[in-house]
């Protein structure tokens, strides 16, 4: 679900092996992020799933199959619930769809960047709540 959502998403093929996401799982994301999955219950497949603490979205993928259901929608709702206030998270400037997902959720683009690793040019955004 995670490779296809992000190759999709992308237009790049993941060349990392699913061993090696696997560890990216286990030692970069699990020690320092709440995991949240979203599971259809009929076929028991992870669908969706988020990567976040208090501050980041460190990653955010729903399959393509399951998107514009809500299941990102809730997702990143349960991420601002759990934030300090503020989150800020990454996106590629070639994923149009995420952009626009951002931004119907209140994030706006504060930096532009490039990633080394997928040779992409990034924006950064922030999400800030609104006083009460």
């Amino acid at each position: 679900m995670w490779r296809t959502s992000f190759e999709q998403a992308v237009g790049v093929v993941d060349p990392h092996s699913l061993e090696e996401q696997l560890e990216y799982l286990r030692t970069a994301l699990l020690p320092r992020y709440q995991v949240q999955i979203v599971v259809d219950t009929a076929s028991g497949n992870v669908v969706g799933f988020i990567a976040a603490n208090s501050e980041i979205v460190a990653q955010l993928y729903v399959h393509p199959e399951y998107q514009r259901k809500g299941i990102g929608s809730w997702l990143i709702n349960v991420a601002k619930e759990q934030s300090n206030g503020r989150l800020r998270l990454f996106t590629f400037k070639v994923n149009a769809k995420a952009q626009q997902f951002y931004q119907r959720h209140g994030f706006k683009v504060v930096g532009e960047g490039f990633e080394e690793m997928w040779q992409l040019e990034n924006l950064e955004y922030e999400w800030v709540r609104e006083p009460e």
